[in-house]
């Protein structure tokens, strides 16, 4: 019997439409701030504060917001995020278009928008097994996961061209009104959702206790929390810093590091797209082929003697990535307990975005001291094989799974 297809799927469509302005308006705040610390504070030496304020309070949160999202209904929770959010980018425009914000107000302002944010991801991620069937999970992320990308490179080119012909403050006043109607479609008597399933009744740690055994008693879920922290941390972190240092290091300009992200960005985008219609039966065994190929790639990557190159290889490594972490995404979801859902995807999304930081600093720390970025990306992808290979050799039933 033919499927209803997914854009049939009124709460479907409605969820994927409240990510895309929620993605874009994340995405254009964390831009406007960057251009907004450098050159209107005339602070760049202070960035990394602003940067980790908006990073690194969310990134603590993101296993509390899976406990809320297992507690209350998802809908609520992403409605009030937004709601929340809108106010506080609100807020920061008023300030910006006064002359009246601070580097210091700037900073909490930016450490809560990041803390929310790190609410809406766990509830949107764990809602998708609620509202569409077993068998179009993977179409389902991969099109979640093409359009947050897609979402991801559009807001700084938005950002750029409103700050080009307007201002920093209706930068901030556009990311304003997208959040807000990320909250007015997301509106809890707008979609119909299915009332919270885990009624037990007890204290948040308990609750997070909970989910964190029950991803330690699947080594399936350990495995592939493995397998995205290797990509996280020995890949795409560390691609972060080493685009730009290698653009500089090969003569080139601003135009060279915008083809270099577009293409991994566009890499990313059609594998995506490839995996919303073909389907994947050995889930296990095609994350950890997109680790290998990942990893090899940033080996070549690291040893290309030009531009041209080095922009052709990223847009392979965007294009080997989805390939780790939606088959994982989806099986994940099919396989646990609908009561334990979003503690289960918040821990997830920490393995896939809490490493960045720490690749960050390893690599900064590394260049600083005088190692070229070429060794550096070569040492981290032999030492990312060497886990793979171990993963391949010790983890037989996540390659069957």
């Amino acid at each position: 019997m033919e499927q209803t297809s997914l854009f049939r799927n009124r709460t479907f469509v409605l969820l994927l439409i409240a990510g895309v302005f929620a993605v874009v308006g994340f995405s254009m705040f964390l831009t406007t701030t960057t251009w907004y610390v450098v050159t209107i504070l005339g602070s760049a030496s202070s960035l990394g504060l602003v940067l980790i304020a908006a990073t690194v309070p969310r990134l603590l949160m993101m296993a509390f917001g899976g406990v809320l999202a297992d507690k209350y209904k998802k809908t609520t929770i992403m409605f009030s995020t937004n709601l929340i959010q809108s106010v506080l980018l609100f807020t920061i425009f008023y300030l910006v278009h006064t002359d009246d914000m601070t580097f210091a107000i700037l900073l909490v302002l930016a450490g809560v928008f990041g803390m929310l944010d790190a609410f809406f991801g766990p509830a949107s991620s764990s809602m998708i097994p609620k509202i569409v069937a077993k068998s179009q999970l993977q179409k389902a992320n991969a099109y979640f996961q093409g359009v947050d990308q897609v979402s991801f490179i559009a807001g700084p080119i938005l950002a750029g061209l409103i700050m080009e012909s307007s201002t920093v403050s209706i930068s901030y006043l556009v990311a304003t009104i997208l959040v807000f109607l990320s909250a007015l479609v997301i509106f809890p008597p707008f979609i119909k959702e299915a009332p919270v399933e885990n009624q037990v009744k007890q204290n948040p740690v308990k609750d997070f206790k909970e989910g964190f055994s029950y991803i330690r008693n699947s080594s399936f879920l350990l495995t592939g929390l493995l397998v995205l922290i290797t990509l996280n941390f020995f890949v795409f972190g560390a691609l972060h810093i080493a685009i730009p240092l290698l653009v500089d290091f090969h003569g080139g300009t601003p135009i060279n590091l915008s083809y270099m992200e577009v293409s991994l960005g566009v890499g990313m985008v059609i594998s995506t797209g490839i995996l919303s219609f073909v389907q994947i039966k050995r889930r296990g065994l095609t994350s950890l082929a997109g680790l290998f190929a990942s990893l090899i790639t940033l080996l070549l990557f690291s040893q290309a003697p030009s531009l041209w190159l080095l922009t052709a290889i990223v847009f392979l490594i965007g294009f080997s990535m989805s390939f780790v972490y939606i088959p994982f995404f989806t099986a994940a979801q099919e396989n646990t307990d609908n009561r334990l859902m979003g503690r289960v995807m918040s821990i997830i999304f920490l393995a896939m975005n809490g490493f960045d930081p720490i690749a960050y600093g390893i690599v900064s720390a590394l260049v600083a001291g005088g190692v070229s970025i070429q060794l550096i990306l070569l040492g981290l992808s032999l030492a990312g094989l060497a886990i793979a290979i171990l993963v391949l050799v010790k983890a037989k039933s996540y390659l069957k799974a």
